[in-house]
């Protein structure tokens, strides 16, 4: 969650740090400004997005007389595209000197990151470079008192200073440790005559997954800075974003939203906007969506593309037909449903007796019935047209280092809960060997005739263990991956989603040593088809072959596998490696294990928007020579930069972005599918290699 200028001087003021004095106000509220503070003042503009300075969002005011003509000057601008729904007015600060002072937990480092510059302000980009220092910070080290020295010498400031600084970083740091921070800037931090440290300006970021598990910050948001849909949205648990097109969409995981985004947007069908309903598609929740979409003016039609893993497309559809009240849909509305029971959610569906609702069982069927409704000629996709391989695969023992034969033993850590009893069950189903559970103070109990322990280590002591999933909240999640590493378990497998980019980089550092394999976290898990499944990936969706699929998205390893089933092509191995922006196993690491795996022929990488992995793998690929092809395929292409899609690490940087990363793996040799229609084409290809 980004904040404004003011509600990052809130959170500042709140964690001991010197900020200006100042007042919030929206033009309703404008006659009613009265400032107890003197003049000069400042009025600043509350857009976010940089560079408000630079386009005259930030005007001095020596008259009180001035205030409400400029307000409404300044209420009138738009910044970077965003309109301006807030004023801070600010009292002036005499300044001595302008620094630059940051901390970041930056993605490409993976370290936060400690910055601090001899100059600050709006010039900051175009100052030499050796104007900063950038010190990484390790999490288990935490900011040292040699790094706030380093950083007091490169400013070239007097000893007399040097306590006050000293106190004002510490703070800083400190907001970032108890907020939950990714970004806590100020710039410029300025000396005042009276040898403060002040924060004359501010950037905070919250990490969501923080927020998620502190519901208390929720009071920096800010909802003028958001459309009233995205607020609607936000308060029913929905990842929504509104876009510039025509089609709404609807669709559960980020993974598979991006995908069909961008099959939207280049079927010359614009998507009006960006919607996962995430792994809950309840009556509430679909209500709300569908009173979205029906209710925007520029949405002409909606696309509700659901693919059932572990969630059930009769009870998707059951919530729609509620929602529906049984009604024809107020517009055009097609529905593909795919996957655990699709069959009677479709069922379901067609007692809605209406021409609006099209109810389709695949994406080019989806894509033409929105062509017609549209306007468009629906032509034949080429891509579409069935792929059917008659491979011979003989299974052999996997390769060294990859242990997930039919006898693995599994530990199920958090068994007691209710989706981890589910899963075990599952698990079990498909003959995983679950040999123990760990919840504290439940030991002595049995869970689908499980034995429960209080610790892992007492688990332990009683059971051979090779591998260990997660099942317990996102607060517990770090403890409990470092218990099974501790215990010596070798591979563990985190499910749990929603853990706080701070704890991630703790829990890498912490592993670092110990020799255990983290898968995750937020993430499916693992399958190996025909020997063992630790996760919740859907079974029907996979089957034994000689192609390993690695993906950053759950949705997209299911409906990937299950089209390369479909043809006849199946996997070797498929990991879920998890959407955040730090997580354990790396696409790397997997490929050092699957380069001499005798099963695994060719691999499919499926990606996403945000980060570098992809990049990392395919210079690995070619520094490496790694002789198995390999197809790729990247969700969220036409994300508008900056929108963060879903999950976490899913974000588009501006500048080149998506290319970069295209051009990478086009150069290392991936074949690159352009949607998922083409991936059992160009894997068939690949297998002839």
């Amino acid at each position: 969650m980004l904040l404004n200028e003011h509600q990052s001087k809130l959170l500042f003021a709140e964690a001991g740090i010197n900020v200006p004095e100042g007042i919030l106000f929206s033009s309703q509220t404008l006659e009613n400004v009265q400032p107890s503070f003197p003049l000069p003042w400042y009025l600043k503009s509350q857009v976010l997005a940089g560079g408000r300075g630079k386009a005259g969002g930030i005007l001095r005011i020596d008259s009180r007389e001035d205030l409400v003509p400029l307000s409404k000057k300044l209420f009138g601008m738009t910044i970077k595209g965003k309109d301006v729904p807030l004023l801070r007015l600010e009292k002036s600060t005499e300044i001595v000197r302008e620094f630059y002072c940051s901390f970041t937990v930056a993605r490409e480092l993976a370290s936060v990151v400690f910055t601090v510059g001899r100059e600050g302000g709006m010039e900051i980009e175009n100052l030499s470079p050796d104007n900063l220092l950038v010190q990484k910070i390790p999490m288990s080290l935490g900011l040292t008192e040699y790094n706030m020295r380093a950083a007091f010498f490169h400013l070239g400031m007097d000893a007399e200073f040097w306590s006050h600084f000293r106190e004002f970083v510490g703070k800083l740091y400190a907001a970032v440790r108890d907020y939950g921070l990714l970004l806590a800037e100020v710039n410029p931090l300025v000396l005042t005559e009276e040898s403060s440290w002040v924060a004359l300006d501010g950037k905070v970021e919250i990490d969501d997954n923080f927020l998620f598990q502190h519901t208390d910050l929720e009071r920096f948001y800010t909802p003028e800075h958001a459309s009233r849909e995205e607020n609607i949205a936000r308060k029913a648990g929905l990842a929504f974003h509104s876009l510039s097109g025509r089609i709404g969409l609807m669709v559960n995981g980020a993974g598979l939203a991006m995908a069909t985004m961008d099959l939207l947007n280049k079927s010359a069908l614009p998507a009006a906007n960006f919607m996962d309903l995430g792994g809950a598609a309840d009556l509430d929740r679909m209500r709300t969506a569908m009173t979205l979409l029906f209710e925007d003016d520029s949405v002409e039609a909606v696309l509700i593309n659901i693919f059932g893993g572990v969630l059930s497309c009769r009870k998707v559809a059951l919530a729609l037909y509620e929602a529906l009240e049984g009604q024809a849909p107020a517009k055009p509305l097609v529905v593909r449903l795919s996957g655990n029971e699709a069959e009677a959610g479709r069922e379901i569906l067609t007692d809605v007796n209406s021409d609006k609702l099209v109810i389709v069982t695949n994406m080019a069927e989806a894509i033409a019935a929105l062509k017609r409704i549209d306007g468009q000629q629906a032509e034949t996709c080429k891509a579409c047209e069935a792929v059917s391989v008659d491979l011979k695969f003989e299974p052999q023992p996997l390769g060294e280092g990859l242990p997930f034969e039919k006898d693995l033993p599994v530990l199920v850590q958090g068994i007691t809960g209710k989706t981890a009893q589910l899963h075990t069950g599952l698990m079990q189903a498909y003959g995983t060997n679950i040999v123990a559970g760990v919840t504290p103070f439940k030991g002595g109990q049995e869970v689908q005739g499980v034995p429960v322990y209080n610790s892992v280590r007492e688990a332990c002591a009683k059971h051979e263990i090779g591998a260990s999933i997660i099942f317990v909240p996102a607060a517990f999640a770090p403890a409990a991956i470092l218990e099974a590493a501790h215990a010596g378990i070798k591979w563990v497998v985190c499910i749990t989603d929603g853990l706080s980019q701070q704890d991630m980089l703790w829990v890498r550092e912490q592993l670092a040593p110990l020799g255990t394999r983290l898968v995750g976290p937020n993430n499916p898990g693992l399958i190996a088809p025909g020997r063992t499944k630790i996760g919740i990936m859907p079974d029907y969706a996979f089957a034994p072959g000689p192609v390993a699929v690695l993906s950053r998205s759950g949705t997209l390893t299911y409906e990937a596998s299950r089209r390369l089933s479909d043809a006849g092509i199946g996997q070797s191995l498929c990991v879920g490696i998890g959407g955040d922006p730090f997580v354990g196993t790396s696409f790397i690491d997997l490929f050092e294990l699957l380069r001499n795996d005798p099963n695994t022929q060719a691999v499919v990488i499926l990606g996403e928007i945000g980060g570098s992995a992809e990049e990392q793998l395919a210079e690995y690929v070619k520094e490496t020579g790694f002789t198995k092809p390999v197809v790729g395929f990247i969700a969220g292409q036409t994300a508008p930069p900056g929108k963060r899609l879903g999950h976490a690490g899913a974000i588009l940087e501006s500048g080149r972005g998506i290319e970069d990363k295209l051009e990478a793996m086009t150069g290392a040799g991936f074949a690159l599918a352009n949607n998922l229609d083409e991936l059992p084409g160009l894997v068939a290809e690949a297998l002839k290699k």
